[in-house]
């Protein structure tokens, strides 16, 4: 059975997302940032900042919550699509969650 390996590129970017955005992400839930996420790691984090966001009946929480939703998807089919469309969807996922992090303040 042969694995599948990301490009290291891939992971660089990953980690420098998570680099980025890990410790706003979490402060936001209350939780401490994770020490060297895997990219599902950070989809990880992303997914419950998304959930805990959602269940708040605060407007801008909502919309915090929509625009990380964006990311989880962007950061998903970047991490599993094909090398053309990694760094487009990467950028879009920055975007999401920067725009995120900021209504969510």
């Amino acid at each position: 059975m042969a694995t599948q390996t990301q490009p290291q590129e891939h992971t660089d970017t990953f980690a420098a997302l998570s680099d980025c955005f890990d410790t706003d992400l979490a402060a936001l839930i209350g939780e401490g940032a994770p020490r060297n996420a895997t990219p599902a790691g950070f989809i990880g984090l992303v997914e419950r900042v998304r959930d805990v966001l959602g269940s708040a009946s605060v407007g801008r929480l909502q919309d915090a919550h929509e625009d990380l939703d964006h990311a989880v998807t962007h950061l998903t089919d970047a991490l599993t699509s094909p090398g053309g469309d990694q760094r487009s969807l990467l950028a879009w996922a920055r975007t999401h969650l920067r725009d995120a992090i900021e209504t969510a303040r």
